[in-house]
């Protein structure tokens, strides 16, 4: 007679554990933005364009962006020790990192969010 023992059968949380694991081991993280902008300034719109296009070239479907607007939203600035804008906060994966500027140095940007590899190191 089989043994129709629970036991053996993997539970829901164990494959769900499983698959994050394996997309984290294939570089398929998942990535939090949040964008910090002074209005619609020049910086401020080629900052917006800048990470829509990198998202969008090289996340797509793995990444949440939340632009947030200082002059509408000082305390939020002030909180999260906003001191320049426009400003790219990498919250998730871990660890978090800011840059600021207006993100147009893209090949230093993907190499820094560690999205491809430094294209500066040398290739010995």
């Amino acid at each position: 007679m089989p043994n129709h023992n629970n036991s053996d059968k993997p539970k829901p949380q164990d494959s769900k554990l499983a698959f994050d694991k394996a997309l984290l081991e294939l570089g398929h993280e998942h990535y939090t933005f949040k964008l910090y902008i002074a209005g619609m300034s020049r910086n401020s719109q080629q900052a917006i364009n800048n990470i829509q296009l990198i998202c969008e070239t090289h996340l797509q479907g793995r990444y949440n962006l939340e632009i947030i607007d200082i002059y509408q939203q000082a305390t939020i600035a002030k909180q999260k020790q906003i001191i320049a804008a426009p400003t790219l906060v990498k919250e998730l994966p871990l660890p978090a990192r800011k840059f600021i500027g207006d993100l147009s140095h893209t090949k230093q940007l993907l190499a820094e969010l560690k999205i491809i590899s430094n294209p500066f190191q040398s290739k010995e």
